[in-house]
């Protein structure tokens, strides 16, 4: 990428005051501001994250005629067959950590992984997704005050045995799948 294309701010659309925090944080070292933008976005019914990130980007970035960018995410949890996957928002506000925590009683298997897809659209239908993976365990109970979501209930194997929920936001940023995949983003977008 040349250096006229660099871009040094982001709109990022999303309704989470959670989830901008951390983006501002992970990308702040790469001089890229992040405006937040709040619209409905047209999700389709997909348990594809990328195509569900994609195709929110692109139609947002025609209706406002301006660059965005879209994050879709989830976990999925291999005993229950990769639920909540890309129904972890809706999982959460209407379960919780509890409700999962209590799907996976006597569970063995506690294997999950967190995966964030990140599209960057222009208007002219261009857009590119980067993504992000963790992989890690469900507790056995709720750990940590940080973070948001799922935060409290997943153990990352890059971790030293801490849920996200017990780390600060520069710790759980540095291994986790948003990290990974807006600084994936932040990456191509700076041409490093």
């Amino acid at each position: 990428m040349s250096r006229r294309n660099y871009v040094n701010e982001i709109n990022f659309v999303t309704g989470n005051k959670h989830k901008l925090e951390e983006v501002k944080h992970i990308l702040e070292p790469y001089g890229i501001s992040v405006k937040r933008v709040t619209v409905d976005k047209l999700e389709i019914q997909s348990n594809d994250l990328c195509e569900i990130a994609e195709y929110s980007a692109k139609i947002v970035a025609e209706r406002l005629r301006i660059p965005v960018v879209v994050e879709d995410a989830g976990l999925f949890i291999e005993a229950l067959n990769g639920f909540p996957g890309p129904y972890s928002s809706y999982v959460f506000k209407t379960i919780g950590n509890e409700g999962i925590l209590k799907l996976m009683r006597g569970v063995k298997n506690r294997r999950a992984r967190f995966v964030s897809a990140v599209a960057y659209a222009r208007p002219n239908g261009f857009v590119k997704v980067f993504i992000g993976v963790t992989e890690g365990l469900i507790s056995i109970e709720p750990r940590g005050e940080y973070g948001f979501g799922f935060d409290p209930i997943f153990i990352p194997y890059e971790g030293d045995g801490r849920t996200f929920g017990e780390m600060t936001l520069d710790e759980k940023s540095r291994i986790s799948h948003r990290g990974k995949a807006f600084r994936s983003l932040a990456k191509w977008l700076t041409g490093h």
